[in-house]
């Protein structure tokens, strides 16, 4: 179950593929209308937890099989990203968003394009995408290859997946949300479609992604046995 590649593989593969399989209009449409929204949701969820949890098990206990070595240019480049990809993980994961399931986009009192949905209405998914990308150059190895590429191709296709999707189901009440946000960040922003929201990010949750970041950092070498921080271990 874990401690080889082909383990990391089928466990990614599995989280990978069953988001992609169970996300998708027909199978998602028939399971919900056979359990219920609700039901499914947490099912769904369940599983992908249960699945992640295998992933991340099978990646610590994966042999390393370098492919490539990495300059020591950019082995500073995890340290110096993940601050951002906190933040935006850190803020979509606290803030009420369009692109969430089961949020109604038209929702009547409810503004969801404030904070950092104006800088990007995908901000958990650009958040891994980050991640995984500066992870994924650095470690040049098959294992952080099969996980973070993995995780990659979930995080860059899944924003488009969840576009198509809320398209379908709200039609033209998707049309404001597509108007005044952007899938890549500052897109809205730069183009004049919306303005900058300090205000409705806040400094609470700045602060949270710190204290996430610096509690990462202190945990890195005991959970993967190397320093987050180059020449510190």
């Amino acid at each position: 179950m874990i401690g080889s590649l082909d383990a990391l593989f089928a466990a990614t593969a599995l989280f990978v593929g069953g988001h992609f399989m169970l996300s998708s209009m027909p199978v998602r449409l028939a399971l919900i209308n056979k359990m219920g929204e609700t039901r499914f949701l947490a099912y769904y969820s369940i599983l992908m937890v249960v699945v992640f949890a295998w992933m991340v098990l099978a990646y610590i206990r994966a042999p390393i099989d370098p492919l490539w070595q990495t300059p020591d240019a950019l082995l500073w480049l995890p340290a110096i990203v993940m601050p951002v990809a906190l933040f935006l993980i850190v803020c979509g994961l606290t803030t009420p968003s369009p692109t969430l399931a089961g949020t109604n986009p038209d929702e009547p009192g409810r503004d969801l394009t404030r904070g950092i949905i104006r800088i990007t209405r995908h901000p958990f998914l650009n958040g891994m995408s980050v991640w995984s990308a500066a992870h994924l150059i650095v470690n040049g190895d098959t294992r952080a290859l099969i996980l973070f590429a993995g995780l990659l191709i979930l995080s860059v296709f899944g924003m488009y997946r969840i576009d198509k999707r809320r398209e379908f189901l709200y039609g033209a009440d998707w049309g404001p949300i597509l108007l005044t946000t952007s899938l890549v960040p500052f897109g809205a922003i730069l183009a004049k479609r919306t303005s900058f929201d300090w205000p409705g990010i806040g400094w609470w949750r700045l602060l949270l992604s710190v204290a996430v970041y610096l509690g990462l950092v202190a945990v890195h070498p005991f959970i993967l046995g190397v320093a987050a921080w180059p020449g510190l271990g």
